[in-house]
This record gives C-alpha cells, structure tokens and sequence, in this order.
C-alpha cells in the first residue's frame, strides 16, 4: 500500500475511500484553546477532553469547583469524535462476559446504569442546548442469517430478566418497520437512538468553556506526581490541583495507568457518498433506526442526516504493547465494503468517500473500569467503554464529579468490581489477535452462508 498525504487526511491507493487522520465526524476547531504556558492550578485536573473528560468537567464546575482540562490535540479528537454516534442501554451488551463474574444482583445495577446513561444525555442534549441531530428512534440488533436467532433470544431474554427493555420483531415485524431486508429479524431496543458524535462533543466543549472550564488544547500530559496535590507536567508549563481525573479511555495505558487492566482496540469506519432519492426510496428505513448485528464481531449501520451510510467495526485490531497509533487499517475497510454490499444490494457501485479509524478500551469482561488509585485516592479513572462510551462516558461524568464531591452514587458503587487482569507482552498480543481471529473466521462462516443464500 502506497499513501500520500495532504493536511489532516490520508489518501490510499488501496482500499475504499479517503482515510481521515481527524475520523469522519470532527474538524480541528477554529478557536483550539492555546496550550498550558507556565504554571497554572485550579480544584480539579481532567485529563482527556471527551465525553467522560468534559461531562466531568462541566458537572464539577455547576458544583463550583475551578477545572483545568488537558488534551493532547483537540476536544474530540479521541473515541468521541471517532465512534458510529449509538446512543445505547444496556440491552445488547455481552453478557456471558459478566453475568456469572458479578452475579445476578450485580449485572442488572450494572444493566441499569448503561439504560440511566441514555435518560442522563438525553438530559443533557436539552440543558445544554446541544443539536447534534438527536434521532430517538431506538436501535435493533439484528440478524442476518437463521442461525443467529437463538443467540439473538437468548440475549434478549437476559436482557429483559436484568430490567433493560426490549422486542423481538420477526420477519413480518422488520419488513413493517420497513427495515431494509438483509436484516431478517431483531431485538428492538426503545431507548436512545442515533446521533452525530462530533456535534455533540463539540456541543460540550462550547458549553465548558462558556460554564468557565479552562480547557488547554495541544497540551500532552508527560507525567505527573502524587501527593496531597498533584503536580502535572506538560511540555511548556505544569498544572497542580488536589484531584486529577484520568478520562483517556484507551490512551490512558500509555499513560501509565491501567495497562493491566484495560486493552485499547482499533474500530474502523467507512462513510459513503451521499444517497440520492431514489438509493433512499430503495431501502426503504423510514425511521432510520441504527443496527447493529449479533456477529461476534458485530456490524454496524446508520443513516446520518447527510443522507450517506456510515458502517463501523466489522473487525477489530490490537497493537503490540497497547499502542494507538494513527494509521489506515485497509483490511477493516474492505471488509466494511464488503459488508456494505452484502447488506444493501440496491447500492452496489455507491462510492465511499471516506474511512478512518480509532480506539476503545476493552477490559475482559468488557465492563467499565472505574475507581481511584494513589496514596491520597484522588487520582480517579474511567475507562473500559467497550464501545457503548456515548451515553456511559457521559454519565460518568455526574458520578465521578459526585465522587470528588464526598458522594458514592448507587451507579458509581454499582460499577465496583474486581476487573480480570490482562497479560503481560507478548502474551498479550498473542492472546487477543488469537481471540479476534477466532470470531473473525466465525463471523466469516455466517457471511458466507448468508451469500451462498442469496446467490441461489
């Protein structure tokens, strides 16, 4: 593969469309903050200016505290200004993952803290006056071959024994909902629904910086000492504050923090041209509802209000010693493509015009991490999205903002376990390749069958 680059964006000379450094929802913004210059202080340092990063920032400045933020690049820059834009409960979560490890009791205070974490945004978009092209139209998981129905029940019925809601729709039911025929039946979940990532965490960005936090773009945290007050060090300045909050997500193993307990994954993403009247008329899709598959590797496809399709994930990719780094994954990309026609045969020869890629972390058993760490225990972290960070990574914010207030909420005891420990290098990168080479080959299997189906 051979690239060549102009600005922000990467065009390659293999694979779908144009690779985008920045993901395919953001633009470096107009008015980037300037970065720490000399020594600055303040009640409380967030580190990571997403979702979690400044949802913690604006709850704990309403609570009156002085907030400093640092990012190494941009508000959104990360998984928040990278991801698909699902705004999930906690139906369609992996629950064998967990069920067992925390309990019954357990795993539905956990379900309920995903379902409060839509209700907590959707709050939010409203108090904040965000628009970031909010669709409340709910999300099927869906299948796209028999053999995934009984995978398909089984989650539904957990699902609705640990309080999440949700539907089953048989064939009948998705062609009355006018949901495009490769999908043959699903879980209909009622709550959330589709959104635009990058409107929204930039929504957030503009309303910390009118509520007084002091966000500092272009500012990478290089280390940091602890003590009663932490001292952070940058490359031009230093901050210190009492409490520092690590809300890095997938970056945060390089950090320092968290590398035994959290795994970042690269997702990927392809964004086609725009559909015309007529590609739209033939999908049918009226309400636009998300979906996503019951592949163990799941796909994901949306309508965005620029009327183009956006597929994510499809296959996953891990990086010898918890890196992230920045680069195409064409692999991904193609399979997307792929998938892209195996779902919507009507498109066939539908351009893409865009694809990027980016990480999440993953624990292994694919819930949150959060808690504190340090002598004093004011050094607290929130990571382990696992690709649900919309409404979680939001809501974790009002509970670590409490948290540093004097205040256990319910949902932030909830979410206390004992997360399984990762394996050192190279085990670690033997281990999860081999992991998602398994359910790649599984996943392949079905789509396989599912061709062969449709070919007859």
């Amino acid at each position: 593969m051979s690239t060549t680059r102009r600005g922000n964006e990467i065009k390659t000379t293999s694979g779908p469309g144009r690779f985008r450094s920045l993901g395919g929802w953001v633009e470096r913004p107009d008015d980037l903050q300037p970065e720490v210059e000399g020594n600055v202080s303040a009640d409380v340092i967030v580190v990571g200016a997403g979702f979690a990063g400044l949802s913690t920032a604006l709850e704990l400045t309403a609570l009156g505290a002085r907030v400093i933020v640092l990012e190494q690049a941009f508000a959104g820059f990360g998984a928040s200004g990278r991801n698909a834009g699902y705004l999930a409960g906690g139906q369609g979560l992996e629950y064998d993952m967990f069920l067992k490890r925390v309990g019954h009791a357990g795993a539905k205070k956990i379900v309920g803290f995903y379902d409060a974490g839509v209700a907590y945004v959707e709050r939010r978009l409203a108090e904040l006056g965000i628009d970031c092209d909010y669709n409340a139209s709910g999300i099927i998981r869906a299948a796209v071959h028999p053999s995934q129905e009984k995978k398909l029940r089984e989650s539904l019925c957990i699902g609705l024994e640990l309080g999440s809601p949700g539907q089953f729709l048989d064939q009948a039911e998705m062609r009355a909902r006018g949901i495009p025929p490769a999908f043959l039946f699903g879980c209909y979940m009622p709550g959330g629904g589709t959104l635009d990532p990058g409107k929204y965490v930039m929504g957030l960005r503009r309303a910390a910086l009118q509520a007084g936090v002091k966000i500092y773009e272009n500012t990478a945290l290089l280390s940091y000492v602890e003590g009663p007050v932490i001292q952070c060090k940058t490359a031009r300045g230093s901050a210190s504050a009492p409490h520092l909050v690590f809300a890095t997500n997938a970056y945060t193993p390089q950090l320092g923090l968290l590398r035994d307990k959290v795994t970042p994954l690269r997702v990927s993403a392809i964004e086609t041209e725009p559909l015309s009247a007529a590609q739209l008329a033939s999908l049918g899709w009226p309400n636009r509802e998300g979906l996503v598959t019951v592949h163990w590797t799941m796909e994901s496809h949306r309508l965005t209000t620029r009327n183009t399709l956006v597929l994510t994930t499809k296959r996953l990719g891990y990086a010898y010693g918890s890196k992230t780094p920045n680069v195409p994954d064409n692999a991904a990309y193609q399979d997307l493509a792929v998938a892209l026609n195996d779902r919507f045969p009507t498109l066939r020869g539908l351009a893409i015009q865009s694809c990027w890629s980016g990480y999440i972390s993953l624990a292994y058993d694919a819930l949150p991490v959060v808690g504190e760490t340090g002598e004093q225990g004011n050094v607290l972290y929130t990571a382990g999205c696992s690709g649900h960070g919309v409404g979680t990574q939001s809501l974790m914010g009002h509970l670590l903002a409490e948290r540093i207030g004097g205040i256990e909420h319910p949902l932030l005891a909830a979410l206390r376990h004992k997360t399984p420990s990762t394996l050192p290098e190279p085990l670690q990168w033997c281990a999860v390749n081999l992991a998602l080479g398994l359910v790649n080959r599984m996943d392949e299997h079905v789509n396989r069958k599912v061709r062969s189906v449709s070919n007859q």
